[in-house]
């Protein structure tokens, strides 16, 4: 692996928290954030700029809270990032990583508020940022907030890092012979609704032109693959 070149200087890697719960379907699984770590500090290794924006489902997912105020789910959701965020960034830490985490909502105890150009300068200066609870408002999603903030750095792809290892045409667990996608363009996830983001998110990359790379976290240094140019999962353009 080490031979082998980045395809990107600056990527925003968007992380599922179910991803981050491994086997299990809530919690975090060690085993899969010390792999992200490890694929994460590669990466750096190699000079690429690496974002993050982290999910909560393994904690809560707030559109599924049945009859909840739908804000304070989405608040509640916010805040589940914020315990992933953290969990990253001691794993990469504990690789020796430098990285800061910040929240679209102030916790100053805890974490830098989001200030654009201040994750700029970092990424610039070989830190990880961790962008945490989701651009700060109810009714978006995580999805919505790696669009917005690949938009804002100015980065040249999404990482989508999922439990699933590519785009299909319906759920590989419940249909057999869902038809998988190596490749798709932006209007094609649009028009036939593949629920690789939800539409706000989806319709953000298409207006900025920012590419999408779906493929599965668990995969064996995954991440590192799909920055050297490897053929794995789908590629949205």
């Amino acid at each position: 692996m080490g031979s082998k070149q980045p395809k990107y200087k600056r990527v925003i890697l968007k992380i599922s928290g179910e991803a981050l719960a491994g086997a299990g379907h809530t919690g975090l699984d060690d085993a899969m954030l010390a792999s992200v770590a490890k694929d994460v500090k590669q990466l750096r290794e190699l000079g690429v700029e690496v974002a993050i924006v982290v999910g909560g489902g393994n904690f809560w997912r707030g559109r599924t809270s049945g009859d909840m105020d739908r804000a304070t789910a989405d608040y509640m959701g916010m805040l589940a990032t914020c315990i992933n965020a953290l969990a990253l960034q001691d794993a990469f830490e504990r690789q020796g990583v430098p990285t800061r985490v910040q929240t679209a909502i102030e916790m100053r105890e805890i974490a830098e508020p989001y200030i654009r150009r201040r994750a700029l300068s970092e990424l610039e200066n070989g830190w990880v940022v961790i962008f945490a609870a989701g651009i700060g408002s109810p009714f978006f999603s995580t999805d919505t907030t790696a669009a917005l903030r690949a938009a804002e750095m100015d980065a040249e792809v999404i990482l989508l890092a999922k439990k699933v290892d590519a785009v299909y045409d319906s759920d590989p667990e419940k249909n057999p012979n869902a038809k998988r996608y190596t490749r798709l363009t932006h209007q094609q996830v649009l028009e036939d609704n593949l629920q690789v983001m939800d539409s706000t998110a989806a319709s953000l990359c298409r207006d900025n032109k920012i590419r999408i790379h779906v493929f599965g976290l668990a995969e064996e240094n995954g991440i590192f693959k799909a920055v050297t140019g490897e053929e794995i999962g789908t590629i949205i353009e």
